[in-house]
């Protein structure tokens, strides 16, 4: 590939990924969605951590489903008691690695 297709292609891409961005501000500038569409796209990021982390749980460890249950489980209590994301991190992967002493 030549240095002047690379330049394209991240152009390309670059405008690509600014559209669908752009769009919403540009079409609803001055305007409030209703309640119920407000509450919809509050959740979006939410259900989208769950499509993409979900099927990690599960694989996580071939041959081992309690292992990402183990996981999932840790965060989940971490989290549920209001800690912040780098702890709920930090203490499933700390509560992986004594688990995996003991397996």
């Amino acid at each position: 590939m030549t240095s002047s297709l690379i330049i394209f292609i991240i152009i390309g891409m670059a405008v690509v990924t600014y559209i669908p961005r752009m769009l919403p501000f540009v079409m609803f500038r001055g305007r409030e969605l209703p309640p119920f569409i407000q509450g919809v796209l509050q959740n979006v990021p939410f259900a989208t951590l769950g499509a993409l982390i979900f099927p990690a749980v599960l694989l996580i460890n071939e041959g081992n489903l309690l292992y990402g249950v183990v996981g999932a489980a840790a965060a989940f209590i971490i989290a549920f008691l209001g800690a912040n994301v780098i702890i709920v991190v930090i203490g499933a992967i700390a509560v992986l690695s004594i688990y995996s002493l003991f397996i």
